[in-house]
């Protein structure tokens, strides 16, 4: 592997010339600069992460943090975060939380160790060692998609409360009334939120919320396949929902398989909507109606953030929050199954 000595015979310059022109920190003639940088290219010169960082106190590496990497939401997400950073010269150190905030607040003290220059959080839920090991980290920070209380951090969300009760109105204006909720973990603020959208629409229609109607699982397909089976084991037929509004599209499509194997037909026996609008979700059976969440601006968005304050560690913290939308597709009817 070539020196930066190497670099220097090689372009008849001085080892700290090739170093101004690596690490721009001196003005170097045009002509002197293209036979270092020719230099550089003939012999494969690859220069030392460590020495630049030792220079500039800066390592141009960024740690995120997931909750769970087989959810296809999130690999959205990390696009736009590792599109951003590989345009500012940065890059991504990606650890799996396995939804385990002792595991995330292992992989947080690891990555300080790194000395990252900055860290960007999806979080695993509620948990005190979490959220004091985030405090003493040194590095910036900001919080994606799922809040964590009392953290200064910058913060990007989309707004999930206007989310549940997009989808709720939606299955409310198709004529359902006996609208079943499969909520995510309750110990994350996203989750929370969506059934508060939930619940905000019924009030609105004016539909008591009927509790029997309520499930809360984890945010997969076997969750949902699991909780609608729950609401599917009931005495009467009349007790069970004409429509699902479910807190994530892996629950709905786990949702559609449990009632498709208890014989019901998707939208005409059981309508059901997801949030996410993962890209898998135009291509279950049936496509899935869903809320779009904005993923990749949402990582484009988050990376920026991270960026400005590692450059103004100073500045006031931001929060952005993101709109959703509806996406309507054929998993979603008219109550009692009339052709749309």
């Amino acid at each position: 592997m070539s020196t930066i000595k190497d670099v220097a015979l090689h372009a008849k310059v001085s080892v700290a010339t090739v170093s101004h022109v690596v690490n721009d920190t001196r003005f170097v003639s045009e002509a002197t600069r293209l036979r270092v940088q020719q230099a550089i290219e003939e012999l494969r010169y690859v220069p030392s992460a460590l020495a630049r960082s030792l220079k500039s106190n800066r390592t141009h590496t960024v740690g995120m943090m997931i909750p769970n990497n087989s959810n296809p939401y999130f690999a959205e997400i990390i696009r736009g975060i590792e599109d951003t950073c590989y345009d500012a010269g940065f890059n991504v150190i990606l650890c799996n939380s396995d939804d385990d905030p002792l595991k995330q607040s292992t992989y947080v003290r690891l990555l300080s160790e790194k000395q990252v220059d900055g860290l960007i959080v999806l979080s695993s839920g509620s948990d005190v060692e979490l959220l004091d090991t985030l405090r003493t980290a040194t590095m910036p920070q900001v919080v994606v998609d799922r809040e964590i209380e009392e953290l200064a951090a910058d913060l990007v969300e989309v707004n999930h409360e206007a989310g549940g009760l997009l989808a709720t109105q939606h299955l409310l204006q198709l004529g359902h009334r006996r609208i079943a909720c499969i909520a995510g973990p309750q110990t994350l603020s996203s989750a929370r939120q969506r059934v508060q959208g939930y619940l905000r629409a019924l009030h609105e229609a004016g539909v008591a919320v009927d509790d029997r109607l309520m499930r809360s699982s984890d945010f997969t397909s076997a969750g949902g396949h699991a909780a609608m089976s729950s609401l599917l084991d009931v005495a009467s037929p009349a007790d069970r929902p004409s429509a699902v509004f479910a807190s994530n599209d892996l629950m709905a499509i786990g949702a559609i398989c449990a009632a498709a194997a208890d014989g019901l037909r998707i939208p005409d026996d059981l309508s059901v909507i997801g949030f996410d609008d993962i890209a898998l979700a135009a291509f279950s059976n049936p496509p899935l109606s869903s809320i779009v969440q904005p993923k990749h601006a949402t990582g484009v968005l988050a990376a920026q953030l991270l960026l400005k304050r590692i450059a103004q560690p100073d500045r006031e913290l931001q929060r952005a929050i993101l709109q959703p939308t509806l996406v309507v597709r054929h998993s979603t009817g008219p109550h009692g199954g009339v052709t749309r």
